[in-house]
C-alpha cells in the first residue's frame, strides 16, 4: 500500500490577501481558480519544486483560519531562502539549528547548523492569517 501526501488545505479569511501572499511573495506557484459561484472558491498552489500542494479557498474547510501549525517546508539553502523571502516583505525568523546534534533533545542554538547536516538548521514564518510554516534544510551539499 502506498500513501502520497499531495494537498493540505490552508484555513484562511481572506483569499486574494492568501492568494497575494503565497504567489507574489513567498513565490507558489498558481495551478487552479476555480469558483462556479459566489459560496465556493479553490484555489491550489504549489511550492516550487514540491509534489505536494496547497488550497485555500472559500467553504472548503470549517477549520479556524490560522490554524495550520508547523508546515515544513524543505529547501536546499536556508539562508538563500530567508534572504529571498525577507526581500519579498515576508517575515522569517532568524535561522536555528539543533543542538547537539548526535544526540539532539529538542534544544537549539542560533544560526546555522555549522556543517550544514540534512535537516539540522531551521527558520519559521506565517501567512497573514497566522498559518504557520518552518523551513528546514537539506540537500545543501547536493548538486
Amino acid at each position: 500500500m502506498k500513501f502520497s501526501v499531495e494537498v493540505i488545505t490552508v484555513p484562511v479569511t481572506d483569499v486574494e490577501r492568501a492568494l497575494h501572499f503565497y504567489v507574489d511573495q513567498v513565490g507558489f506557484v498558481l495551478d487552479v481558480d476555480y469558483s462556479p459561484n459566489g459560496a465556493f472558491r479553490v484555489v491550489q498552489l504549489t511550492p516550487s519544486g514540491s509534489s505536494c500542494s496547497i488550497q485555500i479557498g472559500k467553504a472548503i474547510t470549517d477549520a479556524p483560519a490560522g490554524s495550520l501549525r508547523n508546515a515544513y517546508l524543505v529547501v536546499s539553502d536556508l539562508e538563500a531562502t530567508r534572504s529571498h523571502l525577507l526581500e519579498r516583505g515576508v517575515q522569517v525568523s532568524d535561522i536555528r539549528h539543533k543542538t547537539p546534534i548526535a544526540v539532539w533533545d529538542g534544544g537549539f542554538a542560533p544560526g546555522l547548523d555549522p556543517a550544514r547536516g540534512d535537516y539540522a538548521s531551521f527558520a519559521d514564518f506565517s501567512d497573514p492569517d497566522g498559518n504557520s510554516w518552518v523551513l528546514q534544510e537539506r540537500g545543501y551539499r547536493e548538486g
